[in-house]
C-alpha cells in the first residue's frame, strides 16, 4: 500500500511539472482601402496575422503591404468598435505607432514583432485609462474586441493620415485556435499570413 501511495505521488508530481498547454488564437485579415471608413479608392493592398498566446501572455504580428499610395506614417491594432466588423475606434496598441515600423518611403514592405501583453508599454495610454486603467483589464478587454471582430489593423499613409488600408482581424476558417505547448515559436505558425510577399519551400524528404 506504501508502494501504491509512493508511485501515486511521484506521477503526481511529474504530472504537475509537465508544462501546460496554451492556445495559439490566429486571427487573420486583408488590408484594403475599401475597408477603411470611409472608404478610400486606394490601389494598396495587404495581409496580416496576429497571433495570441493565452497563456504565455503574449501576440506576435506579421503584416505585408504593397502598392501604396505614398510613405507609411503608422500602424496601429484599433479596439474597440461598437458593433462587429464596421466602425472605428482608438489605437489599442501603442502610439505613435509600433516600435521600428518603417516610414522612410516605403511604399511596400514587411513588418513582424512580438509583445508582452502584460507589459504597459504595449497599449496606448488612452486605451488602457478607457479599459479601467491596469494593464489586466486592457489585455481583457483588447482579447476580448479581437475576439468579437471589433478590432483591425490599419496602416496611415502622408496622403491618408486617418488610414488608407486596414481590415478587422477574424479567425480564419479552421476556428484559429491551436492547442500548443507553451514554449512554442508563435510566429512560425503565422507565416501563411504573409502570403502576398512569401512563398513557402518544400524540402523533398531524404530515402
Amino acid at each position: 500500500m506504501k508502494r501504491l501511495a509512493l508511485c501515486l505521488s511521484t506521477f503526481l508530481l511529474l504530472l504537475g511539472a509537465i508544462p501546460a498547454q496554451a492556445a495559439i488564437l490566429t486571427y487573420r485579415t486583408l488590408l484594403e482601402g475599401l475597408n477603411e471608413e470611409p472608404p478610400n479608392e486606394s490601389r494598396g493592398s495587404g495581409t496580416a496575422t496576429v497571433i495570441i498566446d493565452d497563456v504565455a501572455n503574449t501576440m506576435s504580428i506579421g503584416f505585408s503591404w504593397a502598392g501604396l499610395t505614398s510613405s507609411t506614417t503608422a500602424a496601429h491594432i484599433h479596439c474597440c468598435t461598437t458593433e462587429p466588423f464596421t466602425g472605428t475606434s482608438i489605437p489599442a496598441t501603442m502610439v505613435p505607432s509600433f516600435p521600428d515600423f518603417p516610414t522612410d518611403n516605403r511604399f511596400s514592405g514587411l513588418y513582424e514583432a512580438s509583445f508582452d501583453l502584460l507589459d504597459p508599454a504595449t497599449y496606448n495610454p488612452d486605451f488602457l485609462t478607457a479599459s479601467g486603467g491596469s494593464v489586466a483589464e486592457a489585455e481583457a478587454a483588447f482579447l476580448a474586441g479581437i475576439a468579437s471582430g471589433r478590432s483591425y489593423l490599419n496602416i496611415h499613409t502622408e496622403l491618408f493620415p486617418a488610414g488608407e488600408i486596414r481590415g478587422f482581424l477574424r479567425p480564419p476558417p479552421d476556428g484559429g485556435t491551436v492547442p500548443e505547448p507553451g514554449s512554442i515559436a508563435l510566429f512560425s505558425l503565422g507565416a501563411a499570413g504573409l502570403a502576398l510577399l512569401q512563398r513557402r519551400r518544400h524540402v523533398p524528404a531524404k530515402a
